[in-house]
C-alpha cells in the first residue's frame, strides 16, 4: 500500500529524535539540531576502520596517476622501430596525440555519463563499474593488435577515470568521519601523484624491453581487480541510502536499517550503540534542508546547487587555467639550464618532481584539518602568483639567472600541491547538497577535464603567438583572479559535517 507523503515526512522527522528506539515514533515537529545551533553528537569511529573505505576508492586515483606516468613512457616505446614489437610504429603526431589524450577524452565521456547514472547506481556500484572499465581498458591496450584497438582501449580506460574521479571523492566524503574527512580526500590526491611517480618509474624500467609498452599498460590490471573486489566488499554509502529513503525509493525503515548496518561496518566496533543516533541525526538534518524533494535538471543550476557549482567548478577551473601543465612542460629545460645533468632525461625530471609533489601533498594532508581549507588555498595560490611572475620575468629579462627559474618552478609545484591539487578535489566533494551531489560533482569533474584539455591544446599556439614570458604573466594574472575568487567566494568547511556545510555555507 502506498505511503501518504505527509505521513512519510512525519515518519522521517521522527527518526531524528535522539534517545528513541528504532521502533518508536517521535514528534514530527522535532526541531533540527542545526536550526537550534546545536552541533550533532560527536562521531565515534576507529582510525583503522576508516582505512579500507578510503583505500579502495583511492585506488581509482592511483590508476589515473599511473596512466599519466606510464603513457609518457609507452609512447616512446610504441614509436621505436626496434623496441615497439609492432608493424604500425610509424605513427603521425596526431595519432600519438590520440594515444596520449585518448584517456582524457574518455574521462570527459565518463563525466557526462556520471551526470545521469550516479544517483541511480550509487557511489559504490559506480566505483565497481569504474574498476571494471579500468580492467577492460588496460587489457585492450596491452593486447592491442593495431592502432584503432589501442585508441578504443584508451577511451574505455578514460571512461573509468571519469567515473572514478567522480565517485571516489563522494564515497570518501560521505563515509569518512568528519574529523578525518579533509585528510582522507586530500590523501586521494597523494595517491594520484604516487600513481604518476609509479608510472614513470615502471615505464623507465620497461621502456628498453621489446613491446615494453604492453607490459606498462598490463601492469595496471592487478590494481583494477583489487579495486573492484574491494568496492564489492565495502558497504554502500549510508548517506546515499538515506537519500533513497528521503526520496521514498524503497521502504524507509529498511533503508534506515541498512544505513545503520553500513555505518557500523564503516566505523568499526568503536561506534558502539551510537550508529542509530548518528543515522537519525543525519535524517533529521536532511529533512530540514529539503533533501526529500525530487531533483530536476534545471535545479542543478539554481539555488544552493548553483552556489555550490560556482564554488566547486570555479576552483577546478582555476586549478587548470593557472598554467600547471605549462609549468611542468618547461621543467626539464629549466633544470638543465641550471646545471642539473640528470635534467636531460625527461623521465628523471618527472620522477624527481613527482617525489617533490608527494612530499608537499603529504604536508597538505597533515595540516588540512588543523589549518583549514581557505588558509591553504589563499597561501598556496599566493605562492603560485609569485612563481608565475618570476617565471615570466625569467623568460623576458632574467634568462642569465637560471636560479630564479628553478626557485619559481619548485615554488609553483610546492604551492600547487598545498592548495589547488588536494583542496580542489576536497571542496567539490563537500559543498554540493546530497540530493544534487551526484549531478553537481559530475559537472565539476567535466569542467576539470574540459579545462585540462583546453589548456593542453591551447598551450603550444599561445606560446608561439605570445612567447613563454608573456604567457606566464597571463597565467599570473589569472592566478590573481583566482585568489580574489577564493577570498570572496570559497567558504571554510573545516570541522563541519556535510549536512552543516549545506545548511550554513550555501
Amino acid at each position: 500500500m502506498a505511503t501518504d507523503p505527509e505521513q512519510a515526512r512525519a515518519r522521517l522527522s521522527s527518526f531524528g529524535k535522539v534517545g528513541k528506539s528504532s521502533g518508536e515514533i517521535g514528534s514530527a515537529d522535532e526541531e533540527p539540531l542545526i536550526a537550534n545551533g546545536i552541533r550533532p553528537s560527536p562521531e565515534n569511529y576507529s582510525v583503522s576502520a576508516a582505512i579500507l573505505p578510503f583505500l579502495f576508492p583511492a585506488l581509482g586515483g592511483l590508476l589515473y596517476g599511473y596512466d599519466i606516468g606510464s603513457t609518457s613512457c609507452a609512447t616512446i616505446s610504441i614509436e621505436s622501430p626496434t623496441l615497439s614489437g609492432i608493424s604500425w610504429y610509424g605513427l603521425s603526431s596526431v595519432e600519438i596525440g590520440l594515444i596520449t589524450s585518448g584517456s582524457l577524452y574518455g574521462a570527459l565521456i565518463g563525466s557526462i555519463l556520471a551526470f545521469n547514472i550516479a544517483d541511480i547506481l550509487g557511489r559504490r556500484r559506480e566505483l565497481i563499474l569504474a574498476a571494471l572499465l579500468y580492467l577492460v581498458g588496460a587489457l585492450v591496450m596491452a593486447l592491442a593488435p593495431d592502432f584503432i584497438i589501442m585508441v578504443v582501449g584508451r577511451f574505455v580506460f578514460g571512461i573509468g577515470i571519469g567515473l572514478a574521479m567522480h565517485a571516489a571523492p563522494m564515497y570518501i566524503a560521505e563515509t569518512a568521519p568528519t574529523p578525518m574527512r579533509g585528510q582522507l580526500i586530500s590523501l586521494k590526491e597523494f595517491f594520484i601523484v604516487l600513481g604518476m611517480v609509479g608510472g614513470y618509474g615502471i615505464g623507465s624500467l620497461l621502456v628498453d624491453l621489446v613491446a615494453g609498452w604492453r607490459y606498462m599498460y598490463g601492469a595496471s590490471t592487478p590494481l583494477a581487480v583489487i579495486m573492484g573486489i574491494g568496492m564489492w566488499w565495502l558497504p554502500a554509502s549510508p548517506r546515499w541510502l538515506l537519500l533513497c529513503a528521503m526520496k521514498r525509493k524503497g521502504d524507509m525503515q529498511d533503508l534506515r536499517e541498512s544505513a545503520i548496518s553500513c555505518l557500523c561496518r564503516l566505523r568499526g566496533q568503536s561506534i558502539g550503540d551510537s550508529a542509530p543516533t548518528e543515522v537519525d541525526e543525519i535524517l533529521t538534518e536532511l529533512s530540514y534542508v529539503g533533501e526529500d524533494k525530487e531533483v530536476s535538471l534545471r535545479e542543478v543550476f539554481h539555488g544552493k546547487c548553483l552556489k555550490a557549482l560556482i564554488i566547486g567548478a570555479g576552483l577546478v577551473l582555476f586549478q587548470q587555467i593557472t598554467g600547471q601543465p605549462s609549468v611542468l612542460y618547461y621543467a626539464a629545460s629549466i633544470l638543465q639550464s641550471a646545471g642539473f645533468s640528470a635534467a636531460s632525461d625527461a623521465t628523471r625530471v618527472s620522477i624527481l618532481l613527482g617525489l617533490f609533489k608527494l612530499i608537499m601533498t603529504g604536508l597538505a594532508v597533515l595540516v588540512v584539518e588543523r589549518l583549514g581549507r581557505r588558509p591553504l588555498l589563499l597561501g598556496g595560490v599566493s605562492g603560485i602568483v609569485i612563481s608565475l611572475f618570476l617565471l615570466g620575468s625569467y623568460y623576458l629579462f632574467l634568462d642569465d639567472v637560471p636560479a630564479v627559474a628553478v626557485v619559481a618552478l619548485l615554488l609553483y609545484v610546492g604551492c600547487y600541491q598545498l592548495s589547488f591539487g588536494p583542496i580542489g578535489w576536497l571542496m567539490i566533494s563537500e559543498v554540493f547538497p546530497l540530493r544534487l551531489r551526484g549531478r553537481g560533482l559530475s559537472v565539476a569533474v567535466l569542467v576539470n577535464f574540459g579545462a585540462n584539455a583546453l589548456v593542453t591544446f591551447a598551450f603550444s599556439p599561445l606560446k608561439d603567438l605570445l612567447g613563454a614570458g608573456i604567457l606566464f604573466y597571463a597565467f599570473g594574472v589569472i592566478a590573481v583572479l583566482s585568489l580574489a575568487f577564493i577570498f570572496f567566494i570559497v567558504p571554510e568547511t573545516k570541522g563541519l559535517t556535510l549536512e552543516e556545510i549545506e545548511a550554513k555555507c550555501l
